[in-house]
Formats: structure tokens, sequence, C-alpha cells
């Protein structure tokens, strides 16, 4: 697999709002490097979390793991963790193991910022 490069961005209107885009693919050898982003948020008191994977071709079951290992932490601290702008393939793999009972996601940020406002 290739590698995963990792933007951590400010959300624009939302203070304690992160959004961590990531481009490449999420497998056993990269997903530390997504927890690793997470968990440095984490430390900056950031518990509302959009990790836009609109540059993503592939979540293995290490990625999706760790996006819902995390939750627990980030919702006892009034946040939560979502998920934007998934291609096709991702998605597809997200509706088919049900994260979506887990895990909320937008198709835009503009939608995630509206939910977190709410």
């Amino acid at each position: 697999m290739a590698d995963l490069k990792i933007d951590v961005l400010p959300m624009q209107g939302i203070p304690d709002g992160t959004i961590i885009k990531a481009t490449g693919f999420i497998d056993t050898t990269t997903a530390p490097d997504i927890e690793k982003s997470i968990e440095q948020v984490f430390t900056q008191k950031k518990f509302k979390i959009a990790i836009d994977l609109s540059g993503v071709d592939f979540v293995s079951s290490a990625g999706w793991g760790v996006f819902v290992s995390e939750i627990r932490d980030i919702r006892e601290n009034k946040g939560d963790l979502v998920l934007i702008n998934m291609v096709p393939d991702v998605y597809d793999v997200y509706e088919l193991m049900e994260f979506s009972a887990i895990l909320k996601s937008f198709d835009s940020i503009d939608d995630c910022i509206k939910y977190f406002k709410a």
C-alpha cells in the first residue's frame, strides 16, 4: 500500500474543532499515523474532530478500528469524531460494516460544521 499524508487543520467557526485530512491509504502500516494525529489533537483539548477522507481510496480494518476506538474518550469530553467526504468505495465499506451505527458521516465540511454548531 501507499503512504499516508495527514494535514491537521482548524475547523472554521468551531473553536474546539479540528479537521484531519488524510490522503493515501489507511492500512495496518499507516493507521498508527492517523491515531497519533488524533491523540495530538486531544492534547490541545479539541474534541470535535472531522476526518476528511476525500483523498483516501482504502481503509483497512486497522483504520476503522482507530476511528471506533477513539470514540469513547472523545464523547466523554463532549465531542465527537465524524467522517466527511468519503469516496464511494470507502463509503460502501462504512455502510456494509454498519459503522454508521457508531460514526456519523457527512458529505461536506459545511454539513459537519452545522452538526457541531447544533
